[in-house]
């Protein structure tokens, strides 16, 4: 087995050049060499594997790093391009996705001495308690930033329902429909949410077909604010909303939230704002911490109170949330991070 791993990394990485945005082989003068792994959503998803991919890309502009990247296409593919990267002894191998958690564990124990890092997944010793030291895993409260956009959700539904679309039916997607609840009942203790799964595999993300179907039976149930935790597939959410069109005064009739990227340019006007994590900067101060010499294995923790999740505004939403409703957000904002208010984790549950 370990020769077709060696074979397909002397393969991969003679092809790696068009994925990287500058290939390591015309680069003598990068501090390290940076490897990620998206998952089968790929980088340009508009959402949680774009913004891995943005906070690479500025380590590689910022940091001078040389850079690579995969987008392996099918879950199969994850584990050889991992250990390709490995194989070469790569400074720090990302992975995006929780889906790789288990891949990630078997890859880190066969190179103890290569530095991984990996967005939304925990790795363990054998012991399964004790955090694994030669990986970063990066994970975040984004129960903490749904909470704020359910507020901003419940505040501005005409019907008192709303939808949330999930993609995998697994625990770290309810903690997101868990947070956008209680946020929504804050506001309107009456409000109705209806919830759907777009499925039970890695293809969950990546159907857009499906989501949309979803969102428009959402809709039909009365909800004119769907909140997506889909990848891809949330996507066919955003097409979802726009196909019901504008009212008489030129606002939008039905309001999708986006999700991890600030999504609220894939459809303006349509987009009521973006439940946004810090991927981004999470990725990127994994690599500086490589580069500084500073890195350190075991939980890396991001939530309202190191900004690493937030709603986003911007001025293609700016005019769709009154004043007074930010301001309430903003005071639920500190006393999250005070402690006052404790938003459900639904993955401790």
């Amino acid at each position: 087995m370990k020769k077709f791993f060696v074979l397909f990394a002397v393969c991969l990485l003679g092809l790696l050049s068009s994925c990287g945005t500058k290939p390591a082989a015309e680069r003598t003068d990068c501090g390290l060499k940076v490897g990620i792994v998206f998952d089968i959503g790929g980088k340009n998803d508009r959402s949680f594997n774009a913004a891995a991919w943005e906070g690479v890309q500025r380590a590689e502009k910022e940091l001078n790093i040389c850079l690579y990247d995969i987008e392996p296409g099918n879950p199969t593919s994850i584990e050889p391009a991992m250990r390709a990267f490995a194989e070469r002894n790569f400074d720090l191998v990302v992975g995006v996705g929780f889906a790789q958690g288990p891949i990630m564990q078997k890859v880190a124990t066969d190179y103890p001495n290569i530095k991984f890092a990996i967005v939304d997944g925990v790795i363990f010793e054998a012991d399964g308690k004790t955090p694994k030291q030669n990986v970063a895993s990066l994970v975040f409260r984004e129960h903490e930033g749904s909470y704020l956009v359910g507020m901003i959700a419940a505040a501005k539904s005409k019907t008192g329902t709303i939808g949330f679309l999930g993609g995998m039916d697994i625990p770290l997607i309810h903690r997101f429909n868990k947070g956008y609840e209680e946020g929504a009942k804050a506001v309107n203790p009456q409000i109705k949410l209806v919830t759907n799964y777009v499925g039970v595999t890695d293809h969950a993300w990546n159907n857009p077909g499906k989501g949309k179907e979803l969102a428009l039976s959402q809709i039909e149930k009365g909800a004119d604010v769907i909140f997506t935790a889909a990848g891809n597939s949330g996507l066919g959410a955003f097409d979802a909303v726009e196909q019901f069109g504008r009212g008489p005064n030129g606002e939008a009739n039905r309001f999708v939230i986006g999700v991890d990227s600030n999504q609220n340019a894939v459809k303006p006007g349509f987009v009521l704002t973006s439940m946004v994590k810090r991927v981004d900067n999470a990725v990127f101060d994994a690599v500086k911490e490589v580069l500084e010499n500073r890195f350190q294995g075991g939980f890396h923790v991001f939530g309202l109170d190191k900004d690493g999740v937030a709603y986003a505004m911007d001025s293609y939403n700016q005019p769709l949330i009154p004043a007074d409703v930010i301001a309430k957000v903003e005071a639920a904002r500190t006393k999250i991070v005070a402690g006052d208010i404790k938003v459900t984790d639904a993955m401790a549950n």
